[in-house]
């Protein structure tokens, strides 16, 4: 078994991310060690047994525009910080009221990025066919001060992840077509049921069978980077609240350089609000009743032109429109400030449009489903959306004695909630089948005509994200009235939101 039972009805249910993740701690220890170390990934003349430590990895000339990146990034954050808060303090440490994440420590010898898990991404085929999606190693930023394994070893992360995005197959295998999309899928789909762990998992799954046997340093595409940038604890000043960083780098393999590049769909709001003629380009392509329908399918590719190459995604930002959402502003109705991008009115032509051009919509039914799908189709909303924190993979951190007992899960609802839909796209892949790439609402998985999630915290079960309904149909809100709970359960929302949890009916 590849890693935790989800957590409702864990003692009767399989592994949600079976045959779609690799999570079983142990593995991942031995993974880390050998063929899927940061270094060797990095680095392949290093030698295998050579951690790389931060020191060395920002030393690494590939990493070079990564780091300055970075820093440019912190850099402007504290600027803006002071000159939209200049009576609150910030820096390294409890003293100030926005507590800094330590740069210093990514020059350490004593921390490094260690893996915390293997995520199958070949639902994202639809960006990149050729190369049948990606495959994603998840790395944890660690201190290594303390002793890995034994019985006083005690948890160091950090909270940073750095994922290194790899294509499914390689341009050599892509240009041969072999392996294909289906042997790749049937590889990782074989281990489904496999109830090895530790060393013994990590020999199967890299041997000359198994899925990781196909990806190496020559699959590299990127690397995407999340960290909280500040956290500032409840106090007299403000409420509890945390920001956490995104930025994406690009492989160039002709330089051997990761290059800053823009985040897919990150929609880039304060240029759009300032620049009226992009704005307008920007909704006429948008608009267009193709564009309309792949946003509405989760599968738009939004041109570089209109998109940020960094997110600041606070949290929590709770049920209710606010300015912490990345496109507030961008609808009319929310920002009375600053004129919109889209009017009401040009949202219900656009729906009216694509139907009478035989666009079927899934998710967006409304002017609301249509914002809420801005907020979500880019990075910052959707880590905003049923988080641990700021992120959707933390993994489970091995290098604990106990690792069991430091996160129970190692991914969020919304990681979870995937993994129907990302397992029946594997199964269509290795059927020779046309695979369905459309996702729902990152509040609200799609079941895929499975019952899987029914009843459980990941769709309409106890914290499941839902609407509250009204007894007057045409009051209901089209694009999240199905968003129901299961029995015994009701949605529960604030005084000024029909966005809800599903608890414990009090009826």
């Amino acid at each position: 078994m590849l890693g935790c039972m989800q957590l409702a009805h864990a003692d009767e249910a399989a592994p949600l991310e079976r045959g779609a993740a690799i999570i079983e701690p142990s593995a991942l220890r031995e993974l880390d060690h050998g063929a899927l170390g940061l270094g060797r990934m990095l680095a392949p003349g290093r030698a295998a047994d050579a951690a790389l430590t931060d020191t060395d990895l920002f030393a690494l000339p590939a990493m070079f525009q990564l780091r300055k990146a970075l820093n440019a990034e912190f850099d402007r954050y504290i600027e803006k910080h002071k000159a939209t808060l200049p009576d609150e303090s910030i820096g390294v440490g409890s003293s100030f009221a926005l507590q800094l994440f330590d740069r210093s420590v990514l020059d350490s010898q004593d921390a490094r990025f260690v893996l915390s898990g293997v995520v199958n991404r070949m639902d994202r085929a639809y960006a990149d066919p050729a190369h049948c999606g990606e495959i994603r190693l998840i790395y944890r930023l660690a201190r290594t001060a303390l002793p890995e394994a034994g019985a006083e070893a005690v948890s160091m992360r950090l909270p940073m992840t750095l994922n290194l995005v790899l294509k499914a197959r390689s341009d050599a295998q892509a240009a041969g077509n072999t392996p294909t999309c289906a042997e790749i899928a049937r590889r990782w789909l074989d281990t489904a049921e496999l109830t090895l762990t530790g060393a013994e998992l990590a020999a199967k799954l890299t041997d000359t069978t198994g899925p990781l046997a196909l990806i190496g340093p020559d699959n590299i595409l990127r690397i995407e980077t999340n960290l909280q940038v500040a956290h500032a604890p409840k106090s007299t000043i403000r409420d509890f609240r945390t920001d956490y960083m995104m930025k994406v780098f690009d492989y160039h393999p002709e330089h051997g350089t990761f290059d800053e590049a823009v985040l897919e769909d990150q929609i880039d709001r304060d240029r759009l609000l300032a620049d009226a003629d992009l704005a307008r380009e920007f909704k006429d392509w948008l608009l267009q009743p193709a564009h309309l329908g792949e946003l509405d399918r989760g599968t738009a590719l939004i041109p570089d032109k209109f998109l940020a190459k960094v997110a600041i995604a606070p949290t929590p930002t709770g049920f209710v429109d606010s300015a912490l959402q990345p496109a507030f502003g961008l609808v009319e109705g929310d920002d009375a400030a600053r004129a919109p991008v889209f009017s009401k009115d040009d949202v219900v032509g656009a729906l009216q449009k694509a139907a009478a051009s035989g666009v079927a919509m899934e998710n967006i039914q409304s002017v609301a489903g249509f914002e809420r799908r801005l907020n979500d189709i880019g990075c910052g909303g959707c880590h905003q959306t049923r988080g641990i924190g700021g992120f959707h993979f933390p993994g489970v951190d091995w290098m604990a004695a106990k690792p069991s007992n430091t996160i129970v899960v190692p991914g969020s609802p919304h990681f979870f909630g995937d993994q129907v839909r990302r397992r029946d796209i594997l199964m269509a892949f290795r059927e020779g089948r046309e695979p369905d790439f459309s996702r729902g609402f990152a509040s609200r998985p799609q079941t895929r005509g499975s019952t899987e999630l029914a009843g459980t915290e990941y769709s309409d079960g106890w914290g499941g994200h839902c609407y509250v309904r009204h007894d007057d149909e045409a009051d209901n809100d089209k694009s999240f009235s199905a968003w129901t709970c299961a029995s015994g359960l009701a949605c529960q929302a604030g005084p000024t939101t029909r966005m809800g949890m599903c608890f414990i009916s009090t009826h």
